[in-house]
């Protein structure tokens, strides 16, 4: 419909006449309206205020697939890889079917990614402005708040959102926050404990991600780029964050391992009050258990060293004499391969791994 209703149609103003006189009162009608632009359904359609309002009886937000549907897809194209693999890809491309159809079944991993990101024609080379183009008016704005997330990885409030993206102030940038969360680049939370005023926003959009950390802003002119620094350390340190918003994307597939699928939850992340110390994932339980969630990227089994096993220890301390919860508390880290078991090992209550990511 955005397509249709080109500006200075009065197409809107025709179909609310329409809808109202008509098709409303018409049994044999179902009307599902369709559009790609985000602000201009939100506005136009969702919190229409004229004679559409309050008329839509049910929303369909379309998600990003899931690692299990990307392996289902991936099936489907002939690509023989596996679920290390299909993480890979996932990191990079999130769960955008249409970008997993740009895969080429003979090439490899670094090879389809140079192919679509590095080559000078490169597929998706300048995807990342071509979408808020389509999807949202202003669409500049929309990427210098994303922007700005994408330099803090832990989020941001508000009002920092403000001061560092240099936007001005105003009842747009809440807006424009409720429709980039609406479209899944962003989402919102409450600190562990903190009241509503200290909501975060954290970009957790993993094309924007992968773009942000090594196309944005980059002089490169190496086509053979991620075949080339494939395994450097800049690469695992965004792989490891990387993951972590994976397991974002899968909380309900971490319950499901946990055995708490029907247990009503709350997540979170917290930090503490010195910055000393900081828990991405905290699901907080209805049976008074909190798990506090480590989440760990490795080629192999994830090895608990003393001195990680010490920063472990000071870090739940630090939370339960900061938060004053009564709780129990349950330490669950999720890893690739999982955890190898060594002296340390016994102070993990849960384990959660690749596989089970994939369960539902």
């Amino acid at each position: 419909m955005p397509w249709i209703a080109t500006m200075g149609s009065n197409f809107i103003q025709a179909f609310e006449y329409w809808w109202n006189t008509y098709a409303s009162s018409n049994p044999d009608i179902l009307l599902i309206i369709c559009g790609s632009s985000t602000s201009w359904m939100l506005t136009k359609i969702i919190k229409n205020r004229g004679g559409l309002h309050n008329r839509v009886t049910r929303q369909i937000s379309l998600q990003p697939f899931t690692l299990k549907e990307c392996k289902e897809f991936a099936t489907k194209q002939k690509l023989l890889i596996d679920t290390n693999q299909i993480l890979d890809y996932y990191m990079i491309l999130g769960g955008v079917p249409y970008y997993w159809k740009h895969l080429d079944k003979s090439k490899g991993l670094p090879q389809n990614i140079d192919t679509l990101f590095f080559n000078n024609d490169a597929a998706l080379k300048d995807e990342f402005a071509e979408m808020f183009h389509s999807l949202f008016k202003h669409s500049e704005k929309y990427m210098t708040l994303v922007i700005t997330l994408g330099e803090k990885r832990m989020g941001l409030t508000r009002e920092e959102i403000v001061d560092l993206s240099h936007l001005s102030d105003g009842g747009s940038i809440t807006k424009m926050l409720e429709e980039l969360e609406q479209c899944g680049f962003i989402r919102s939370y409450y600190g562990f404990g903190k009241r509503q005023r200290d909501k975060i926003f954290q970009l957790i959009d993993l094309f924007s991600l992968f773009y942000l950390n090594f196309i944005h802003r980059k002089r490169n002119n190496d086509e053979q780029y991620w075949t080339n620094n494939f395994s450097t350390s800049e690469h695992n340190t965004w792989r490891g964050y990387a993951f972590e918003q994976v397991c974002l994307w899968h909380i309900p597939q971490i319950k499901h391992k946990l055995g708490i699928s029907g247990v009503s939850t709350n997540y979170s992340s917290w930090r503490s009050m010195e910055n000393a110390a900081q828990i991405d994932l905290v699901i907080d339980r209805n049976d008074r258990i909190i798990n506090l969630c480590e989440m760990k990227y490795s080629k192999d089994e994830y090895t608990i060293t003393k001195e990680y096993n010490d920063v472990l220890r000071k870090r739940y301390a630090l939370f339960t004499d900061e938060t004053k919860t009564r709780k129990t508390i349950h330490t669950t880290i999720v890893t690739t391969l999982g955890v190898k078991h060594n002296m340390y090992w016994g102070n993990i209550q849960n384990e959660v791994i690749l596989d089970d990511l994939f369960a539902i």
